[in-house]
């Protein structure tokens, strides 16, 4: 296959074309950077499915996943918490929909994956997103039918063969230079955190989703996990620390959204989904915001709310269990074991072999946290 591109990263860069096989377009134009987030995306969820044996989707933005699960039954307090009153959802369509919430913000506009063909149910969930492209092993008639009319029939539909397997080494060219590498072929499976740590079964599903998603995430990368989705990721920080800041204040947004207080916010009917999502995010950010910046999110309401006190988001986070942080390379200091424990992590899994170890370890004891060394560096650039 050999076709020519929209453009590459920017519109004033002309002359892109992409060439391989195992890829088929079956509707709309795609660009560049769309291509590398379906490819992206794509190969996170055949691992994950490979890994876990269950239907597995993830939602993709600039290089890196915003989200990442695998198919569990959905509760009726996470669907209030997305937004959704269908809980009558295939497989493949509940993956999505939890890859997908795992941060509503940053799905906005995402590329979508899953590992099973896409069915009547997942086409009609993505009919209400914002959503740039699918990719899939396949697509049922009705549901193609139902994709092609979205976006005035410009949504890009891709199909990838499920067997298909790249060559054993990637080429990459950079400023007339050409990179030769062995392709990261490193397979993570529950023996990857067989380190003499006990872990429940929750907890393993957990690392294996997070670990997964950061092999696909541009680095540094941290990643947090919860019920065997991604909600919390902290990727493309040069510290990591400000990785682990970053995946934890979103796991704290992801579990706060399902507090009650949060739940029964009365908006305004004019707003959209995305809108609502905005108005939580600083509803969540109570603190953080100027007083014309709470006036303005407090007139998105029919009645002025009463935001969540301290005490009130510590016990909210502290109820949730198996919280799991893992990271793609070792942690050089002690504050992300310290930053962990404060959003109710439990089990972290890193490379380990630092010769900082010691401390990091006694931290991570000082914090009840179960700490596996991996001894497996997941570096993407």
């Amino acid at each position: 296959m050999h076709i020519h591109l929209k453009y590459g990263c920017n519109p004033h860069q002309g002359q892109a074309t992409l060439a391989g096989d195992g890829l088929q377009i079956l509707n709309g134009t795609p660009g560049y950077i769309n291509l590398l987030d379906a490819l992206g995306a794509w190969q996170l969820v055949k691992e994950l499915k490979s890994a876990t044996g269950i239907a597995s989707a993830a939602s993709f933005k600039h290089l890196s996943p915003a989200g990442a699960a695998i198919a569990k039954p959905l509760d009726d307090t996470y669907c209030r918490s997305q937004f959704r009153t269908n809980t009558q959802l295939s497989s493949v369509a509940t993956a999505y929909v939890r890859a997908r919430g795992g941060d509503r913000m940053c799905s906005f506009g995402d590329a979508a994956a899953v590992s099973d063909p896409v069915d009547l149910s997942l086409a009609q969930v993505l009919q209400g997103e914002v959503s740039d492209l699918i990719i899939a092993p396949a697509y049922d008639p009705e549901a193609l039918r139902i994709l092609k009319r979205k976006k005035r029939g410009n949504y890009l539909i891709l199909q990838m063969d499920p067997e298909y397997e790249p060559p054993a080494l990637e080429r990459r060219e950079l400023y007339g230079f050409e990179f030769v590498q062995e392709r990261n072929t490193a397979a993570i499976t529950p023996q990857t955190f067989g380190s003499g740590v006990d872990l429940s079964e929750a907890e393993v599903e957990n690392l294996l989703v997070a670990t997964i998603a950061l092999k696909y995430t541009q680095s540094n990368s941290v990643a947090v996990a919860y019920d065997g989705q991604v909600i919390g990721m902290g990727a493309g920080q040069q510290s990591r620390i400000h990785c682990t800041r970053l995946a934890c204040d979103k796991a704290d947004k992801w579990l706060l959204q399902q507090h009650p207080k949060v739940l029964q916010l009365p908006f305004v009917s004019r707003l959209s989904k995305p809108e609502r999502t905005n108005v939580i995010d600083q509803f969540l950010l109570w603190e953080q915001l100027s007083a014309a910046e709470q006036q303005d999110m407090q007139s998105s309401l029919k009645v002025a709310a009463e935001p969540l006190t301290r005490d009130e988001r510590d016990e909210w986070i502290g109820s949730f269990r198996h919280l799991c942080m893992s990271s793609d390379a070792y942690f050089p200091f002690r504050d992300s074991l310290d930053r962990a424990a404060k959003s109710n992590i439990v089990t972290v899994a890193h490379q380990g072999g630092s010769v900082r170890d010691e401390p990091v370890a006694a931290a991570a004891k000082e914090q009840a946290i179960k700490l596996i060394e991996t001894q497996l560096r997941c570096f993407l650039h």
